[in-house]
Protein backbone atom coordinates (compact mmCIF):
# COMPACT_ATOMS: atom_id res chain seq x y z
CA UNK A 1 0.00 0.00 0.00
CA UNK A 2 2.09 3.23 -1.23
CA UNK A 3 -0.24 6.15 1.01
CA UNK A 4 -2.36 5.12 3.69
CA UNK A 5 -6.06 5.62 3.25
CA UNK A 6 -8.84 8.12 4.64
CA UNK A 7 -9.31 7.45 7.84
CA UNK A 8 -13.08 6.15 8.79
CA UNK A 9 -15.75 4.30 11.00
CA UNK A 10 -13.97 0.87 9.25
CA UNK A 11 -11.30 0.64 7.30
CA UNK A 12 -9.34 -2.54 5.89
CA UNK A 13 -5.74 -3.84 7.22
CA UNK A 14 -5.74 -6.52 4.74
CA UNK A 15 -8.06 -8.58 2.65
CA UNK A 16 -10.32 -10.17 4.74
CA UNK A 17 -9.84 -7.99 8.08
CA UNK A 18 -11.11 -4.74 8.77
CA UNK A 19 -10.34 -2.38 11.90
CA UNK A 20 -12.95 -0.29 13.17
CA UNK A 21 -13.42 1.72 16.30
CA UNK A 22 -12.52 1.89 18.92
CA UNK A 23 -10.49 -1.07 18.09
CA UNK A 24 -11.95 -3.71 17.22
CA UNK A 25 -11.07 -6.17 14.49
CA UNK A 26 -13.69 -7.98 11.72
CA UNK A 27 -13.58 -11.07 10.29
CA UNK A 28 -16.57 -10.59 7.31
CA UNK A 29 -15.63 -14.30 5.68
CA UNK A 30 -16.92 -15.62 9.36
CA UNK A 31 -19.20 -12.51 10.49
CA UNK A 32 -16.50 -12.70 13.60
CA UNK A 33 -15.73 -9.74 15.79
CA UNK A 34 -12.35 -9.50 17.56
CA UNK A 35 -11.60 -7.99 20.44
CA UNK A 36 -7.92 -8.08 22.72
CA UNK A 37 -7.20 -7.35 26.36
CA UNK A 38 -9.84 -5.98 27.68
CA UNK A 39 -9.17 -6.76 31.28
CA UNK A 40 -12.64 -7.05 32.85
CA UNK A 41 -12.94 -6.46 36.62
CA UNK A 42 -9.52 -4.23 36.40
CA UNK A 43 -10.88 -1.60 39.47
CA UNK A 44 -11.47 -4.30 41.34
CA UNK A 45 -8.46 -6.77 40.93
CA UNK A 46 -5.81 -4.16 41.81
CA UNK A 47 -7.49 -2.83 44.86
CA UNK A 48 -8.93 0.12 43.34
CA UNK A 49 -12.09 2.04 45.29
CA UNK A 50 -13.79 2.49 41.88
CA UNK A 51 -16.68 0.79 40.35
CA UNK A 52 -15.81 -1.71 37.55
CA UNK A 53 -16.68 0.76 35.27
CA UNK A 54 -14.74 -0.37 32.23
CA UNK A 55 -16.05 -3.85 32.24
CA UNK A 56 -19.22 -2.12 31.31
CA UNK A 57 -18.28 0.33 28.83
CA UNK A 58 -16.47 -2.28 27.09
CA UNK A 59 -19.17 -5.11 26.95
CA UNK A 60 -21.44 -1.72 25.26
CA UNK A 61 -19.01 -0.95 22.78
CA UNK A 62 -18.68 -4.87 21.91
CA UNK A 63 -22.45 -4.93 22.05
CA UNK A 64 -23.44 -2.18 19.45
CA UNK A 65 -20.55 -3.51 16.88
CA UNK A 66 -22.23 -6.91 17.17
CA UNK A 67 -25.56 -5.23 16.82
CA UNK A 68 -24.37 -3.35 13.84
CA UNK A 69 -22.47 -5.94 11.86
CA UNK A 70 -24.80 -8.14 12.79
CA UNK A 71 -21.77 -10.71 13.53
CA UNK A 72 -22.17 -14.25 14.52
CA UNK A 73 -19.69 -14.62 17.02
CA UNK A 74 -17.29 -12.72 19.31
CA UNK A 75 -13.81 -13.72 20.25
CA UNK A 76 -12.17 -12.34 22.88
CA UNK A 77 -8.36 -12.85 22.37
CA UNK A 78 -6.89 -13.10 25.69
CA UNK A 79 -6.74 -11.09 29.37
CA UNK A 80 -10.46 -11.22 29.63
CA UNK A 81 -9.94 -10.35 32.97
CA UNK A 82 -7.06 -8.73 34.85
CA UNK A 83 -6.87 -11.39 37.13
CA UNK A 84 -8.30 -14.39 38.21
CA UNK A 85 -9.18 -13.27 42.16
CA UNK A 86 -11.82 -10.76 42.58
CA UNK A 87 -14.67 -10.00 45.03
CA UNK A 88 -18.12 -11.66 44.12
CA UNK A 89 -19.21 -8.25 43.65
CA UNK A 90 -17.07 -8.03 40.65
CA UNK A 91 -17.06 -11.40 39.47
CA UNK A 92 -21.07 -10.72 39.62
CA UNK A 93 -20.27 -7.60 37.18
CA UNK A 94 -18.19 -9.59 34.88
CA UNK A 95 -20.19 -12.82 34.44
CA UNK A 96 -23.05 -10.53 33.94
CA UNK A 97 -21.32 -8.61 31.08
CA UNK A 98 -20.08 -12.24 29.36
CA UNK A 99 -23.85 -13.13 29.58
CA UNK A 100 -24.94 -9.87 27.84
CA UNK A 101 -22.43 -10.71 24.94
CA UNK A 102 -23.89 -14.67 25.03
CA UNK A 103 -26.99 -13.55 24.04
CA UNK A 104 -26.17 -11.38 21.25
CA UNK A 105 -24.03 -13.80 19.20
CA UNK A 106 -21.75 -16.84 20.23
CA UNK A 107 -19.21 -15.84 22.41
CA UNK A 108 -15.39 -17.60 22.02
CA UNK A 109 -13.02 -16.55 24.77
CA UNK A 110 -9.21 -16.87 24.67
CA UNK A 111 -7.38 -17.42 27.77
CA UNK A 112 -4.26 -14.79 27.95
CA UNK A 113 -1.51 -14.85 30.97
CA UNK A 114 -3.74 -12.81 33.05
CA UNK A 115 -6.18 -15.62 33.59
CA UNK A 116 -3.69 -17.55 34.82
CA UNK A 117 -2.59 -21.01 35.80
CA UNK A 118 -6.56 -21.64 36.69
CA UNK A 119 -7.13 -20.15 32.75
CA UNK A 120 -9.63 -17.59 34.86
CA UNK A 121 -12.35 -21.03 34.62
CA UNK A 122 -14.10 -19.97 38.44
CA UNK A 123 -15.12 -16.52 36.59
CA UNK A 124 -14.92 -17.23 32.76
CA UNK A 125 -16.08 -20.65 32.39
CA UNK A 126 -14.79 -22.59 29.40
CA UNK A 127 -12.03 -21.08 27.32
CA UNK A 128 -9.85 -22.49 24.23
CA UNK A 129 -6.19 -21.75 24.58
CA UNK A 130 -6.73 -20.86 20.40
CA UNK A 131 -9.19 -20.66 17.52
CA UNK A 132 -9.07 -20.89 13.80
CA UNK A 133 -10.94 -17.98 11.67
CA UNK A 134 -10.96 -16.78 7.70
CA UNK A 135 -7.50 -18.89 7.74
CA UNK A 136 -5.75 -16.86 10.70
CA UNK A 137 -4.76 -18.45 13.99
CA UNK A 138 -6.32 -16.31 16.61
CA UNK A 139 -4.27 -16.87 20.10
CA UNK A 140 -3.50 -14.16 23.23
CA UNK A 141 0.30 -13.66 22.04
CA UNK A 142 2.13 -14.83 25.35
CA UNK A 143 3.67 -16.98 23.65
CA UNK A 144 4.88 -17.12 20.43
CA UNK A 145 2.94 -19.11 17.49
CA UNK A 146 3.89 -21.63 15.84
CA UNK A 147 5.78 -21.99 12.79
CA UNK A 148 4.59 -20.13 9.50
CA UNK A 149 1.05 -19.98 11.04
CA UNK A 150 -1.07 -16.87 9.90
CA UNK A 151 -1.88 -15.17 13.92
CA UNK A 152 -3.91 -12.55 15.37
CA UNK A 153 -2.94 -11.82 18.78
CA UNK A 154 -3.10 -9.33 21.54
CA UNK A 155 -1.01 -9.04 24.36
CA UNK A 156 1.38 -6.79 23.32
CA UNK A 157 -1.04 -3.19 23.76
CA UNK A 158 0.39 -2.04 20.65
CA UNK A 159 0.04 1.84 20.62
CA UNK A 160 0.88 5.04 18.65
CA UNK A 161 2.70 7.82 21.01
CA UNK A 162 2.43 11.26 20.27
CA UNK A 163 4.62 13.32 22.71
CA UNK A 164 3.48 14.94 25.35
CA UNK A 165 2.47 11.80 26.97
CA UNK A 166 -0.76 11.08 24.82
CA UNK A 167 -0.92 7.79 23.22
CA UNK A 168 -3.55 6.28 21.28
CA UNK A 169 -4.22 2.47 20.50
CA UNK A 170 -3.38 0.90 17.68
CA UNK A 171 -3.19 -1.84 14.82
CA UNK A 172 0.30 -3.43 14.04
CA UNK A 173 -0.52 -5.63 11.08
CA UNK A 174 1.05 -7.16 8.10
CA UNK A 175 0.83 -10.87 5.78
CA UNK A 176 1.85 -13.07 8.81
CA UNK A 177 0.76 -11.14 11.75
CA UNK A 178 -2.10 -9.12 12.84
CA UNK A 179 -2.04 -7.31 16.52
CA UNK A 180 -5.26 -6.23 17.48
CA UNK A 181 -5.16 -3.44 20.73
CA UNK A 182 -6.04 -3.24 23.78
CA UNK A 183 -9.28 -2.41 25.11
CA UNK A 184 -8.58 -1.54 28.17
CA UNK A 185 -8.22 2.08 28.89
CA UNK A 186 -5.90 1.89 31.54
CA UNK A 187 -2.63 1.29 29.57
CA UNK A 188 -0.71 3.57 27.78
CA UNK A 189 0.63 0.32 25.56
CA UNK A 190 3.57 -0.72 23.68
CA UNK A 191 5.02 2.19 21.35
CA UNK A 192 4.51 0.33 17.58
CA UNK A 193 8.03 2.03 16.70
CA UNK A 194 10.09 1.22 19.83
CA UNK A 195 12.75 -1.51 19.58
CA UNK A 196 10.91 -3.51 21.41
CA UNK A 197 8.24 -3.81 19.95
CA UNK A 198 9.58 -5.08 16.66
CA UNK A 199 11.33 -7.52 19.07
CA UNK A 200 8.44 -9.09 20.71
CA UNK A 201 7.37 -10.21 16.92
CA UNK A 202 10.43 -11.28 16.60
CA UNK A 203 8.89 -15.01 16.16
CA UNK A 204 7.40 -13.74 12.83
CA UNK A 205 10.47 -12.81 11.38
CA UNK A 206 8.94 -9.39 10.33
CA UNK A 207 10.44 -5.93 9.18
CA UNK A 208 9.42 -2.37 9.59
CA UNK A 209 8.72 -2.67 6.18
CA UNK A 210 6.40 -5.39 6.57
CA UNK A 211 4.66 -3.86 8.80
CA UNK A 212 1.64 -1.03 8.57
CA UNK A 213 -0.24 1.18 11.55
CA UNK A 214 -3.98 2.24 11.84
CA UNK A 215 -4.82 3.72 15.16
CA UNK A 216 -8.16 3.11 16.99
CA UNK A 217 -10.00 6.33 18.72
CA UNK A 218 -12.92 5.99 19.72
CA UNK A 219 -15.35 6.72 16.83
CA UNK A 220 -12.96 6.24 13.56
CA UNK A 221 -9.54 4.92 12.86
CA UNK A 222 -6.75 6.41 11.36
CA UNK A 223 -4.40 4.45 8.92
CA UNK A 224 -0.71 5.69 9.16
CA UNK A 225 0.82 3.21 5.90
CA UNK A 226 3.80 1.42 7.07
CA UNK A 227 6.05 1.55 10.29
CA UNK A 228 8.83 1.77 8.26
CA UNK A 229 7.66 5.32 6.92
CA UNK A 230 5.89 6.12 10.39
CA UNK A 231 9.25 6.00 12.10
CA UNK A 232 11.40 7.78 9.74
CA UNK A 233 8.55 10.47 10.19
CA UNK A 234 8.69 10.65 14.06
CA UNK A 235 12.49 10.25 13.80
CA UNK A 236 12.67 13.61 11.82
CA UNK A 237 14.70 16.67 13.27
CA UNK A 238 12.36 18.33 15.18
CA UNK A 239 10.00 15.79 15.57
CA UNK A 240 8.75 14.89 18.93
CA UNK A 241 10.73 11.46 20.49
CA UNK A 242 8.27 9.22 22.24
CA UNK A 243 9.78 7.79 25.42
CA UNK A 244 10.04 3.86 25.69
CA UNK A 245 8.69 3.54 28.93
CA UNK A 246 7.17 0.26 27.82
CA UNK A 247 8.89 -3.34 27.32
CA UNK A 248 6.57 -6.26 26.23
CA UNK A 249 7.84 -9.57 24.92
CA UNK A 250 5.61 -12.26 23.86
CA UNK A 251 5.65 -14.33 27.25
CA UNK A 252 3.64 -14.40 30.25
CA UNK A 253 3.90 -11.20 32.23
Amino acid sequence: MNRPQAAGTMVELLRGAHALAPGLLWLPGTRTLVAADVHFGYEDVIGGALPTWSTTEIAAALLVAARRLEAREIVLLGDIIHGSVMSLGAAHAVGGALDLLRAQCALTLVAGNHEGRTRGVAVLGETVESVERDGWLLLHGDRPAPPGVRAIVGHLHPSLHLGGGATIPAFLFGERVIVVPALTPYSPGLDVCSDACLRALASFDVTRSDLSVTAAGSDRVFPFGTLAALKKTIARPGSPRPRNRFHKILRPD
